[in-house]
């Protein structure tokens, strides 16, 4: 797949959307991405998830891991293809957790899989509690990269089925605010606006 065809995906699904967003970092931006509605469709979710793993040598993966809730669906269809077992971290009172009886094995390799990443926020708090449990990432896929100049976001490779330029702004310097016609919402897992 190319990435017009995976944009097509997002396009068709109803999944592209324009207006004033909160996003997961609590950055604005005037696009968002709703992976869920196009994940929600098997043929989708598998398709993408074969895209990711054309980027990895499942041979050096033991585990994979996603930090819910956006990662949850790609990563278990990632993990699925793979053969290879899942886990996930949550928040719990707005802190990243593993919990509902994981574990990681002291020195497993885990590959760390999201939807979207702009900041890359949740996948390095995700990294760092597995980090915490004697778990070693060694990569991390994501279907969308929201911010593809950005450098610096991980200290393990990276990489991502497609790539759009999405600019974001800082809630404080965000023109949309500044014009206060349209509301901000947000679509994504941290709550409402």
């Amino acid at each position: 797949m190319n990435e017009n065809e995976i944009l097509a995906m997002y396009e068709d699904a109803g999944a592209l959307l324009n207006g004033h967003f909160i996003l997961s970092s609590g950055r604005h931006s005037a696009r968002y991405l709703q992976s869920a509605l196009v994940l929600m469709n098997i043929d989708n979710a598998t398709a993408l998830a074969g895209e990711l793993i054309g980027k990895v040598d499942a041979d050096k993966i033991d585990m994979v891991v996603s930090p819910a809730i956006g990662g949850l669906v790609i990563g278990q269809e990632v993990a699925r293809l793979l053969r290879k077992p899942f886990i996930f971290t949550e928040r719990k009172e707005g802190e990243m957790q593993m919990r509902r009886g994981f574990s990681i094995p002291e020195g497993t390799k885990l590959l760390v899989v999201e939807d979207v990443i702009t900041t890359g926020g949740s996948v390095r708090e995700c990294m760092e509690v597995v980090r915490q449990f004697g778990g070693e990432p060694v990569k991390v896929l994501a279907v969308v990269d929201r911010a593809p100049d950005a450098e610096g976001r991980f200290d393990v490779p990276f990489a991502t089925a497609i790539s759009l330029d999405v600019e974001t702004y800082a809630a404080d310097a965000c023109p949309m605010c500044a014009e206060g016609l349209l509301p901000p919402v947000k679509p994504g897992s941290r709550g409402a606006a």
